[in-house]
């Protein structure tokens, strides 16, 4: 039995391992953040601080429907439990409520679960509690802890396993937005860019044919309609001289959509 200073000295390392972990969880502004890393760090450290023997979450899949991303164990038969939960366990009752599932003895519940519970039970566990992955109404995934005996996961476990799970799902929902930002900046920068070279081909069809700029963007577009081709790459073909301007002004185009 651990004296009085070792016991405070395993809570103080135990502390210590909770706030280094959620420091590395709400670290996703990294230029190289992978978040299949991310969630195997949460599952194991599951393990390392909660009472519990095996962790996993299921991700949306942003079709309605549910994945497994990340365990904290790449054991076959604990690979095929939580392939199970995407189908049907506390995971998925999770998912769909949004609050937490729980399960005291697996094996009580088979009528519940008919094949999420036996295959849990199979591999080794008893216990299962479930924790939605969610911020407000937007619910991402779902953290399930599993034990190994037919005993409640503990409540401190649980509300712990849930602080880490929302300190995760900001985490992902942040990296999201910022890429969200990233991809609508590079489709902005994009039309700006294309944009540009729209006006350098009507510059050179201008001079081809004597047209004024709204005749040379007439025919720009109504030779990409015709050809079925985007009009920023008629139009790259044109400034580049890859497409002769002549060739362009004598072909036939789609004038019903000018």
């Amino acid at each position: 039995m651990p004296t009085e200073g070792e016991s405070h000295e395993m809570t103080t390392d135990r502390e210590q391992k909770v706030a280094d972990t959620f420091v590395s969880l709400a670290d996703t502004l990294v230029a190289d953040f992978d978040v299949l890393d991310f969630l195997g760090l949460l599952t194991e450290r599951a393990v390392d601080l909660l009472n519990v023997d095996a962790a996993a979450v299921i991700l949306s899949d942003q079709r309605g429907g549910w994945r497994p991303t990340a365990g904290s164990s790449e054991q076959a038969e604990l690979i095929e439990v939580f392939a199970a939960q995407t189908q049907q366990g506390p995971c998925l009752d999770c998912v769909d409520s949004g609050v937490m599932v729980a399960s005291a003895d697996l094996s009580a519940d088979l009528e519940r679960w008919p094949d999420f519970a036996p295959a849990a039970v199979n591999a080794g566990f008893r216990a299962a509690c479930a924790v939605p992955m969610r911020l407000r109404d937007d619910v991402i995934g779902a953290l399930t802890l599993l034990g190994t005996k037919p005993v409640a996961i503990d409540d401190t476990s649980v509300a712990l396993g849930q602080s880490l799970a929302d300190i995760a799902t900001i985490g992902i929902l942040q990296h999201r937005a910022i890429r969200h930002d990233e991809i609508v900046s590079e489709q902005l920068q994009a039309a700006l860019h294309h944009r540009t070279v729209v006006e350098q081909a009507k510059g050179v069809l201008a001079e081809a044919g004597g047209l004024d700029m709204h005749q040379a963007y007439l025919a720009l577009r109504g030779y990409a309609h015709a050809h079925r081709r985007r009009l920023s790459d008629i139009a790259r073909d044109v400034a580049t001289m890859a497409l002769d301007p002549h060739t362009l002004l004598t072909a036939p185009t789609d004038v019903s959509r000018s």
